[in-house]
């Protein structure tokens, strides 16, 4: 369906008058005449009521305008959204958790800037459930966190899977080949913060580990902690056992500081995701796809086992 018809008829009702819309459009009353009978046949109806004396519409010209004027509205934006692609401008609201923080965020900013020079990113660093919070507030434009969203109103992507792991300081379970899980059971699980995705499952995963093993559950202790940091210290330093993707202890894997225990079941992976409104204006599509960009180059320069691209 021609769109310059849908407006040829949205013009029409407005101006009364065959002549006047013709002279509004740049064309001639006859061309004018000819593109509402096209439209016509196309939606097999009439519009305008021939047999008046005076301009009126049909009654289902009546019914069908707004649907015209919606479409018309629509084109002009899709027309004004791709004139304006190539100079992304505005304030980007930028939210993410700490896990992003400590592995491709700097990719991304600079990708940023890079792009899109003029635009203005406000970085906010929280945890996923505040992110979600502040996007649906519209205090935010861009989040990146875990989970995803089920609001219609929200587009989400997966981007990127972290496996998680059992880590402890290097000697602290010197036998690790039996009754492991009781020995684990002693002392603080580390983990993300109370109400987040992991610290849910790992409940789950340390009452099944108690019963299975005669450990009372209220006997067990999981200590959350919103800063990644802050729980690698803590393991560093012996006070417990963490479960977390293994991308942040790697190097101190490498160097023998600390060790991945061969506990089962494993931690699920903490899946990634990028959250906008549908709404969101052109900047943050713009911003959107070079998240992914910068993920998806991250994952590909590193190891599998420490995070894979989805």
């Amino acid at each position: 369906m021609n769109t310059r018809f849908l407006e040829t008829f949205v013009t029409l009702a407005k101006l009364r008058n065959f002549r006047a819309t013709a002279t509004a459009l740049h064309a001639t009353p006859a061309a004018i005449s000819q593109r509402l009978k096209v439209l016509e046949e196309e939606l097999k109806t009439e519009l305008v009521d021939r047999d008046s004396r005076e301009f009126r519409l049909t009654p289902n010209g009546e019914y069908l305008l707004g649907y015209a004027k919606a479409v018309v509205e629509a084109a002009r934006r899709l027309q004004a959204a791709a004139s304006g692609e190539s100079t992304l401008r505005g304030r980007l609201r930028l939210g993410v958790i700490e896990t992003v923080v400590h592995s491709w965020l700097p990719n991304y900013l600079r990708r940023l800037a890079a792009d899109y020079p003029t635009l203005e990113v406000e970085l906010t660093v929280d945890v996923s459930v505040q992110l979600q919070r502040r996007l649906m507030a519209d205090e935010l434009d861009l989040i990146i966190r875990v989970e995803g969203s089920d609001d219609s109103s929200v587009v989400c992507n997966a981007l990127a899977n972290y496996p998680v792991h059992w880590i402890a300081r290097k000697g602290m379970f010197p036998n690790t080949r039996s009754g492991l899980a009781k020995q684990v059971l002693q002392h603080p699980i580390l983990t993300y913060g109370r109400g987040t995705a992991p610290h849910r499952a790992l409940e789950d995963i340390v009452a099944k580990l108690a019963g299975a093993h005669g450990v009372p559950l209220s006997e067990t202790r999981i200590t959350g902690s919103p800063s990644i940091a802050v729980i690698v210290q803590l393991v560093r330093d012996g006070f417990g056992v963490a479960a977390i993707p293994r991308l942040f202890v790697d190097a101190l894997i490498a160097n023998g500081e600390v060790v991945e225990l061969p506990l089962q079941p494993a931690p699920p992976s903490i899946v990634v995701s990028m959250s906008r409104r549908a709404d969101a204006p052109l900047f943050v599509h713009g911003a959107g796809t070079a998240a992914r960009a910068a993920c998806a180059e991250y994952c590909q320069k590193s190891d599998r086992r420490l995070v894979e691209l989805l």
